[in-house]
């Protein structure tokens, strides 16, 4: 019988989730306050810690540490720059851009040096990533993105045909992919864990089950008492818009996955997969998979893509409906797994802002800073964000502080339902448009996928 929920598949194979740290008991004082025991928060922290062992950095944290999108996120550390590089040209100009590009890629090494160093093991597999197109218009629009991608550096792509798509893995339809080599496959809870362990071994304290009701200058307010400091950092990003004042800030996008039980030798024999990169494709409504560590395939994809007044779920819980979709998906692209049971099933949110670009900023008049919006990108994003924020937090001149992202801001999200109308309708034109070009053939992506993106910024 297939799990639901539960957090993750991540969490529930270590034994559920973790024992319950202490919750605050009542009003401290700290040196810095981070609200969020996800990786933004706990990478946030680590690198405070490391570059200034004296500060009293306290983590307030709603459930406990990696209970949101970093517990259960498809297990993805790649080097995507979220929202595109050609945003950070018109703005900073080409080599901000470029600039960029290359802390992600550096950042998937640094992460897991740090697991290494730490002795956390992630099951991590740096095999890439690899982009996959089964329709002709999947196909145009893959072949497309590979001659913009070759006028910029460091983005190290390998264009393949069918025949040599299918030594890497063999996905039914497959017309063609696209690899990348700066990407690691890892078990998300598992860093989470481990990293919320280095945190403490530094010195930090992380209370969880103490939800933070409110941010204002110097101060974090929960019912359990408040943490005053002069330096509170927002780490909340698929759950801000649980804070009044951020209600708009980031929208939270559902994201929902299933792994099957572990395939028989012989499955893997006619799918291959042996270099284990992850998967994903061009399909407007994507998917994306990992091989994993005890031979699992882990899909995920959008399933109910948003809930009406940015509502969140409580414990991973996926409608039988969605199950069942991605199901159906994974056995179009694996007909070798088709009698592998489904193991677990579960969703979460991720940050999503109106421009789709990740952001992370520091204001010093007020000491409020935050990081987020990495619309499913942010086991990389969020160490490079961590990192970024405490050179910014101790005042260091450095070359993280000068990346594009920094202090970047997005115009806030519709009232509504205004936003729950919008994206409930771009995500059914997105599907229409798949349906449609799967139907046809055609080598042109649909209209009604081109409006969708002209209206979500995309």
């Amino acid at each position: 019988m297939t799990r639901n929920g539960e957090v993750s598949f991540w969490w529930a194979r270590r034994g559920g989730a973790p024992a319950p740290r202490a919750a605050l008991a009542g009003s401290i004082e700290a040196d810095v306050c981070i609200v969020g025991a996800g990786y933004t928060g706990l990478w946030t922290a680590y690198s405070l810690a490391g570059l200034d062992p004296s500060l009293r950095i306290a983590v307030i944290e709603q459930r406990f540490a990696g209970y949101g999108a970093s517990g259960r996120n498809g297990g993805w550390l790649t080097n995507s720059v979220t929202g595109g590089r050609e945003r950070y040209v018109r703005s900073h100009g080409r080599e901000a851009a470029i600039a960029q590009q290359r802390a992600l890629n550096d950042t998937v090494d640094e992460v897991l040096a740090v697991a290494a160093r730490e002795g956390i093991d992630i099951g991590a597999h740096k095999g890439g990533e690899l982009t996959v197109a089964r329709t002709p218009a999947e196909l145009a629009r893959l072949r497309a993105f590979a001659d913009a991608e070759a006028a910029w550096p460091h983005t190290d792509l390998e264009w393949a045909d069918a025949a040599a798509t299918a030594e890497r893995v063999r996905v039914a339809g497959a017309l063609g992919s696209l690899w990348h080599p700066h990407c690691a496959r890892i078990d998300p809870a598992a860093l989470a864990a481990g990293l919320a362990a280095a945190v403490e071994r530094r010195g930090v304290t992380i209370y969880e089950q103490t939800r933070v009701e409110e941010i204002v200058p110097g101060r974090a307010r929960t019912a359990h008492g408040d943490v005053r400091a002069p330096i509170v950092i927002r780490a909340t990003e698929g759950f801000t818009a649980g804070l009044p004042a951020t209600h708009r800030t980031w929208l939270p996008m559902n994201s929902s996955m299933i792994v099957t039980e572990p395939l028989p030798a012989d499955a893997w024999d006619e799918i291959g997969w042996d270099g284990r990169a992850t998967l994903g494709d061009m399909a407007h409504v994507y998917m994306y998979a990992q091989r994993t560590a005890d031979d699992r395939i882990a899909f995920g994809g959008r399933g109910v893509p948003y809930r009406y007044g940015s509502r969140v779920d409580a414990d991973g819980s996926t409608a039988p409906g969605t199950v069942r979709q991605l199901t159906a998906l994974l056995r179009t692209f694996f007909p070798a797994a088709v009698r592998a049971p489904i193991a677990h099933a579960w969703s979460g949110v991720l940050g999503v802002p109106r421009d789709w670009a990740a952001t992370v900023g520091f204001d010093r008049a007020t000491g409020l800073g935050w990081a987020g919006g990495y619309v499913g990108t942010g086991v990389t994003a969020t160490n490079l964000a961590g990192r970024t924020l405490a050179d910014l937090v101790l005042g260091r001149d450095a070359a993280l502080t000068r990346l594009p992202w920094v202090n970047h801001r997005a115009h806030r999200w519709e009232v509504e339902p205004l936003r729950w109308l919008a994206v409930r309708g771009l995500y059914a034109a997105y599907r229409a448009a798949d349906r449609v070009e799967a139907a046809t053939g055609t080598a042109r992506t649909s209209v009604v996928a081109r409006i969708a993106d002209a209206i979500s910024g995309h």
